[in-house]
């Protein structure tokens, strides 16, 4: 679980990254479904710590307020699994 977790944050500050890089220099970029699908699947607090490093996307309300949330839900639910888990 815990490597699931960290190599899905660290793909999705990658993809913001990448789009970032992309973005600049008018290339094809990555789709925003991307994006959330990663957010959603367990990259939420990647995609956001690279909106925000990279200030990527933080024009976009659905990112700017979706992906923190999406974010703090998963913490709050590792913990919550980690808290389960130990007993």
């Amino acid at each position: 679980m815990v490597q699931y977790s960290l190599v899905m944050n660290i793909i999705g500050l990658f993809i913001m990254a990448i789009d970032k890089y992309k973005a600049k220099r008018h290339q094809w970029r990555i789709a925003e479904k991307t994006i959330w699908l990663v957010s959603f699947i367990g990259g939420a607090v990647g995609t956001a710590a690279g909106m925000y490093l990279f200030h990527h996307k933080t024009r976009h309300r659905a990112f700017r307020y979706g992906l923190p949330l999406l974010a703090v839900m998963e913490i709050v639910a590792y913990v919550w699994f980690l808290t389960l888990c130990r007993g």
